[in-house]
């Protein structure tokens, strides 16, 4: 039988829910096919620490159940192992499970664990930190920044802060170099993507592919107030890339270079970066499982 650990992030609900979620588990997982271990995670890169000594033990699969941010810590300390990463989205985006086609049902991502469909993506490292779905700088930045001291966490909390810090915001000065070209812009934002989405269906890097073995440099450019709306909208339809204020680049490396200390975020959570930022992908170096439909099996 083949070891599942299941990592619980507890601040994902309430402890009436933790305890269903529990259950639901413990019913759903086949037990013909997996030993099950259940963890709670208990401060801030917990999970990093509970995911390397899985890896350790040789336990096969590791379940990060939580949002984006959770699923960063624990596959930080996946990449280049035999352990695989499963997901269970207990989270406010979910950026990177959205983008796999994970269910947002639980009983639906629990039983998909047992198919054991098991793909290979990139992960992009940063700086000295490693992770999986979207980081990036300027206003996501700004505004995961001050998400994280909102107290109250959700969809709707999130844009609440987005229409509150909106108006205020000012673009800044980047310069950003790939092996290819070099190039100073007056960005809104940019974003290093592996997946296409934030989370919530927000397709940032719409041409993304998370085995494609190129980071999406996605550009947004300073832009007129009034046309926010409609950037929106191609943000939820997919369709920024044809947006004349987004720029594409792809390439395996990158680096930014601001004037100042740069305030980011990694998989929505908030870091502040030196002047310099370097980021490099690695080619099929995480193993995930996910849908039969969404990627090739590499079982």
């Amino acid at each position: 039988m083949k070891k599942v650990l299941f990592i619980i992030n507890p601040i994902a609900g309430s402890e009436k829910n933790i305890q269903n979620l529990e259950k639901l588990i413990k019913k759903n997982i086949d037990k013909n096919k997996f030993e099950l271990i259940i963890e709670y995670t208990k401060y801030a890169l917990h999970a990093t620490e509970i995911a390397k000594q899985a890896v350790e033990n040789k336990i096969e699969i590791v379940v990060a159940v939580g949002g984006d941010g959770t699923v960063n810590e624990i596959s930080k300390s996946l990449n280049n192992t035999d352990t695989s990463l499963a997901i269970i989205p207990k989270g406010s985006g979910n950026g990177l499970a959205r983008s796999l086609g994970i269910s947002m049902n639980t009983k639906k991502a629990v039983k998909l664990i047992n198919s054991f469909n098991i793909s290979e993506i990139d992960t992009i490292k940063i700086n000295d930190s490693a992770f999986v779905n979207v980081a990036g700088i300027g206003f996501d930045a700004h505004i995961s920044h001050l998400f994280a001291d909102f107290g109250k966490r959700g969809f709707f909390s999130y844009l609440k802060l987005v229409f509150k810090e909106f108006f205020s915001y000012k673009s800044a000065e980047y310069f950003v170099k790939t092996e290819n070209q070099e190039l100073k812009v007056n960005a809104f934002l940019i974003s290093l993507a592996n997946s296409s989405q934030f989370g919530n269906e927000a397709h940032i890097a719409p041409l993304a592919k998370v085995n494609d073995g190129l980071i999406d440099i996605c550009i947004l450019e300073k832009f007129p107030i009034w046309k926010a709306f409609f950037i929106g909208i191609m943000l939820y339809n997919k369709q920024l890339h044809k947006c004349k204020y987004y720029k594409l680049i792809k390439s395996d490396k990158v680096e930014i270079e601001s004037k100042n200390k740069i305030k980011g975020h990694i998989d929505g959570d908030p870091i502040i970066f030196d002047e310099k930022i370097n980021a490099v992908l690695t080619k099929n170096s995480l193993k995930v499982i996910v849908p039969y439909t969404k990627l090739r099996s590499k079982r």
